[in-house]
């Protein structure tokens, strides 16, 4: 372990991360409107206990009467009626009204939204077709002409109310989704075996909450303005008590007694606003201080498709643990035609091989990662090949049938460790889950066997990390805690995609010799993507260079680096950087391409692992 990994396991511990209730109690603005909704609620429910009189009980001595005269402590509408005794009644009115036209929206907004922002395009064209349909209704003019359907009944009202702004919360959870959906910690979820349902209840949602919330408070505020609004022009029950009954009663009398407006519009005013600011402070106490993880450009949708057997350039499937013959991935470009970026890719992998796929950016490593993992994007077509893992055809797949693979058979280590842990969940939450998700284990068998992994790839302190969040970690300590839940389930094949990228050298070379020593003990197949020749030379047994999308050229590492048959693999090769000088040109030569002595010293590493 890395000086710098060991100082972060064992030197003072980061700040721990505050709950959002404590969060909550420390926000001036959260104690305060809390406390004032609380107060309002607490007299709305208790109101039949508060008041002796009931809401539409009246009096011909109270008509217009004066605060505390007749029993009435905000004194008498122009009914005799008791301003108090409405006024708490009303809380519930509006309450009521507010739950029912938020809950309402929010099931139905954001169910749909995050169907239509997750998953494919022709899922997000219908939702989206759905709801602007929706969109399009006029909506108090609606209502008003479905009162003689709801009966005057303010409940079956907002019960339409919540159905047609529901768009409004679609699209924003739509349009977040989207955006979330491409992260690399939802790719990790995936791959580690997850359900689409549980990934988006619990990563994607959890992400994007806070804008839900501010959307949530906006709403309820909208729906007990709307039920107020449609009180005072008359619609509906007038012996329902309501704020918007009594703003009109007020309205009508305001010159003889204006307080009879006041009280009404003051109280509605007081509950919109501390509804709002509240879901402000929510907001704030629960994504406050949370990393933004990074975005990746390729979305990771899995595409089931139809497989083309071919065994041209690949060995017997029967004599390999992994085969992959003949695979071709296109893109559709503007014009509608299918562009290859993976060209006819033959490859074969043993038990405890490693195998390095090398190549520049571009050559289609991590799409031909990716297709063995059954994550392309949509879009990505196969359009030809074959790919089997231990005798079985993966392509053609279904993604539940991918997904009892992923995990178990096969797993995946990441080229960026701190994007591919949710910043919302301790280490060991998400470790668990993964491992839940693959085997049949209480939480407890399963906290203990995570545990385990992480003192097994050399984590110091297991107990610490386990209970950290993800920005409390180093890079290299998150890259140990990835490479721990892939092997959590002895996987047949692990895919390293740049297991070293962004770390420093001390570093890169503890995760290769724990990725070593872990093969060793598990007997797993490796392929490594990588484009360092310095990461071949150290860990693969036998080596592919890939080209604009095509295997060029296939063969032992030693054999690459004394005789290199491929220009292409020659070029690479000369591109390596030495103590002394910067080769451009490619030589015809390894011992040329290297430097003689460090040709030698490539030779020599290999020769001694062979040996």
């Amino acid at each position: 372990m890395s000086a710098h990994d060991l100082a972060t396991a064992t030197g003072p511990s980061a700040p721990q991360r505050r709950s959002p209730l404590r969060k909550l109690l420390k926000d001036p603005q959260a104690v305060v409107t809390g406390c004032v909704l609380l107060i309002i609620v607490v007299l709305g429910v208790l109101s039949p206990l508060l008041v002796s009189h009931g809401p539409n009980q009246a009096s011909l001595d109270a008509i217009n009467a004066d605060p505390g005269s007749s029993g009435y402590p905000l004194g008498g509408d122009q009914s005799g009626r008791d301003i108090f005794s409405r006024l708490l009644h009303s809380i519930n009115t509006s309450m009521i009204a507010g739950l029912i036209g938020t809950s309402v929206s929010l099931v139905i907004g954001v169910t749909a939204g995050l169907v239509g922002g997750y998953f494919g395009r022709r899922v997000r064209t219908a939702t989206d077709w759905v709801f602007n349909l929706v969109m399009t209704f006029p909506g108090l003019l609606l209502l008003i002409v479905l009162l003689p359907v709801t009966g005057g009944d303010y409940r079956a009202t907002m019960l339409i109310f919540g159905v047609l702004s529901s768009p409004g919360i679609f699209r924003l959870v739509r349009g977040l989704v989207v955006g979330v959906r491409n992260e690399l910690f939802v790719d990790a979820a995936r791959v580690s075996g997850l359900t689409d349902l549980r990934i988006l209840g619990r990563h994607v949602l959890f992400v994007i909450r806070g804008p839900i919330i501010i959307a949530t408070a906006f709403l309820m505020g909208s729906s007990i303005s709307l039920q107020s609004g449609l009180a005072f022009l008359g619609i509906g029950s007038n012996t329902v008590p309501s704020f918007g009954l009594m703003i009109g009663e007020g309205f009508v009398n305001i010159y003889e007694k204006p307080m009879q407006f006041i009280w009404p519009s003051l109280m509605l005013g007081v509950i919109n606003a501390s509804f709002v600011l509240l879901g402000n402070s929510l907001r704030d106490a629960l994504d406050r201080g949370r990393p933004k993880p990074a975005k990746i450009t390729t979305p990771a949708r899995p595409r089931p498709v139809k497989s083309a057997d071919s065994g041209a350039g690949a060995d017997s499937p029967a004599a390999h643990l992994l085969t992959v013959a003949d695979l071709a991935i296109a893109y559709p470009t503007p014009s509608g035609e299918l562009r290859e970026v993976v060209s006819g890719v033959s490859l074969s992998l043993d038990a405890g091989e490693t195998l390095g796929v090398v190549g520049e950016s571009g050559s289609g490593k991590t799409q031909t990662a990716f297709a063995l993992l059954g994550v392309l994007p949509s879009e990505a077509v196969v359009t030809r090949g074959s790919i089997k893992l231990d005798g079985r055809e993966l392509l053609g797949l279904s993604e539940g049938e991918l997904r009892e693979l992923r995990g178990t058979s096969v797993a995946y280590v990441p080229q960026e460790p701190m994007s591919n842990l949710d910043p919302s969940f301790t280490v060991g939450s998400q470790l668990m889950e993964g491992l839940r998700a693959s085997q049949q284990m209480s939480r407890q068998a399963a906290r203990a066997h995570v545990l385990a992994l992480l003192n097994r790839v050399g984590i110091p302190d297991p107990q610490r990390t386990f209970d950290s969040y993800p920005h409390q970690i180093s890079g290299g300590m998150a890259q140990r805690v990835l490479i721990a839940g892939a092997v959590a389930s002895s996987p047949k094949l692990l895919i390293a995609d740049e297991p070293t990228t962004a770390l420093d050298v001390t570093v890169q070379a503890e995760i290769l010799d724990l990725l070593r020593d872990l093969q060793k003990q598990l007997n797993m197949a490796v392929l490594l993507v990588t484009h360092n020749f310095g990461v071949v030379a150290d860990s693969c047994t036998r080596v592919a260079v890939m080209q604009r999308g095509e295997v060029v050229e296939v063969g032992e590492a030693l054999d690459i680096f004394r005789t290199p048959r491929h220009p292409y693999t020659r070029m690479l090769l000369s591109s390596i950087l030495d103590e002394n000088n910067l080769r451009t040109d490619p030589p015809d030569a390894v011992a040329a391409a290297l430097g003689k002595d460090a040709a030698a010293g490539t030779t020599e590493v290999l020769e001694e692992k062979a040996s």
